[in-house]
């Protein structure tokens, strides 16, 4: 199932991105036609510049802010054991969002989860059982974070990245653990900020080091007759089929484009041939905080 992210409506994100942040009326047009798509997700953060507003603004123009279900994060800054700071934080979301309740709100970074038995738990249950939240989660960077969230009584919701070149997280037995243990796991990054989709010619100067590895999905692409596009997608599809898959889009196209790809009915013989040419890849490529910037 597809999640519609909605950090390119809050501030300049991604590798690939050359347009900056969509004015208002193209970021509702993109969450107009998610919802069209059949997207019933969206995935935000309060520290996603203007996300949360624009999405309330959409919400109320397409009159489904009883229906949307959206999951934010907590800018990881406030004090995540105080309960009032808390409460006020999911106030705040709330009311720019324009929904009664949250589906989910997820730690905002690793660390977040040594808190977890200071007093952390106790207060975002306490705001589950205000009946405005209905799952608490971790949005997580490292394999060995995800496992430790997922054996957490409490966290229901893990999110991770993975794509076509990251196997980190399958290697780690995250998604065998979260299916043992009945929790469900959001894939992002499924373009590694755009990065898999650029032409070479493209690729700054700081990433060149990517650009071998790049070169092998252009040419698997090539001689499966498939577009980097669909690889990336329907690789994520076929190998994680219960995960739900948060993407990025700053206009309507993209989003159209992104979710005729999800529905096409492809062959997947050459999934295995894919994760054999990427069982190890350098995590300078896989870990964009590693990018240093040119």
């Amino acid at each position: 199932m597809l999640v519609l992210g909605t950090a390119q409506l809050g501030y300049p994100y991604g590798i690939a991105n050359k347009t900056g942040t969509p004015d208002e009326s193209i970021c509702i047009e993109v969450i107009a036609e998610a919802w069209r798509q059949g997207i019933e997700e969206f995935d935000t953060a309060q520290a996603y510049g203007g996300s949360e507003e624009m999405l309330g603004k959409a919400f109320v123009k397409l009159g489904i802010t009883n229906k949307a279900k959206v999951i934010t994060k907590f800018d990881p800054t406030i004090d995540q054991l105080n309960l009032p700071a808390l409460t006020e934080a999911l106030d705040s979301s709330l009311l720019k969002l324009c929904v009664p309740k949250l589906y989910g709100i997820l730690l905002h970074g690793d660390s977040l989860l040594s808190l977890w038995n200071q007093g952390l738990s106790a207060g975002l249950l306490e705001l589950v059982s205000s009946g405005r939240v209905n799952k608490i989660g971790m949005s997580v960077y490292q394999p060995h974070i995800a496992l430790e969230a997922l054996n957490t009584k409490g966290i229901d919701i893990i999110q991770i990245p993975s794509n076509v070149l990251d196997q980190r997280f399958e290697k780690a037995t995250v998604f065998e653990l979260a299916k043992r243990m009945g929790k469900q796991i959001y894939i992002r990054s499924v373009f590694l900020q755009g990065l898999l989709l650029m032409r070479i010619e493209d690729i700054p100067r700081n990433l060149s080091f990517a650009i071998p590895t790049l070169k092998k999905i252009e040419a698997v692409a090539k001689a499966i007759g498939l577009s980097k596009h669909e690889i990336a997608l329907s690789y994520i599809k076929f190998t994680y089929p219960t995960a739900k898959v948060v993407f990025g889009a700053e206009s309507s196209s993209q989003v159209k484009e992104n979710c005729s790809i999800w529905q096409k009915t492809l062959q997947n013989n050459w999934v295995p041939r894919i994760r054999n040419i990427f069982v190890d890849v350098d995590e300078r490529i896989l870990n964009p905080s590693l990018w240093v910037r040119a």
